[in-house]
C-alpha cells in the first residue's frame, strides 16, 4: 500500500516539476524559482549524471523506478519522459525521440527563462533608476 501510493505520488509531483520546469516562466512571480528548479534540473543531469555514470540522471527518476521495481514492474525504460508518456497513453514511444524532445524543450524554456529574467532585472532596474531620478 505504501508503494503504491509513493507510486501516485512520484507520478503527481514529477509530472508538476516537469511541467513547472516547461511553464513557470509564464507567471511573473514564478520566474526566478523555475530558472532556479531549471538549473538543479540541468545540474543533474549533467554534474550528478557525471558523477553516477550517467548522462541525464535524475534523483526524482531514480527513486521512483525503484518504488515501481518493488511495485514489480521491470523493464522500464531510462528516460522518466518516456515512462510517463507510456504510462499515461498506454502507447510505447520512440526512446530516442522522446529523449530529443525532452532536450529540446528543456534547453528552450531554460533560454527563455533566461532571456526573460534579465528582461525582469534590466526592467527592474530602469525603474529604480527611474524613481530616484524623481
Amino acid at each position: 500500500m505504501l508503494y503504491h501510493a509513493l507510486d501516485i505520488f512520484f507520478v503527481i509531483f514529477h509530472t508538476l516539476l516537469i511541467l513547472f520546469n516547461l511553464f513557470g516562466w509564464v507567471w511573473r512571480k514564478t520566474r526566478i524559482a523555475n530558472l532556479v528548479t531549471l538549473l538543479l534540473t540541468g545540474s543533474s543531469w549533467l554534474i550528478l549524471g557525471l558523477i553516477v555514470g550517467t548522462l541525464g540522471y535524475c534523483p526524482l527518476t531514480d527513486w521512483h523506478f525503484r518504488i515501481l521495481e518493488k511495485l514489480g514492474k521491470n523493464d522500464l525504460p531510462y528516460s522518466y519522459v518516456k515512462y510517463l508518456a507510456d504510462r499515461i497513453t498506454g502507447l510505447n514511444f520512440d526512446p530516442v525521440i522522446i529523449d530529443k524532445v525532452t532536450l529540446y524543450a528543456f534547453l528552450a524554456a531554460l533560454a527563455v527563462s533566461i532571456i526573460i529574467n534579465i528582461r525582469d532585472l534590466y526592467i527592474r532596474r530602469v525603474k529604480s533608476i527611474n524613481l530616484k531620478g524623481r
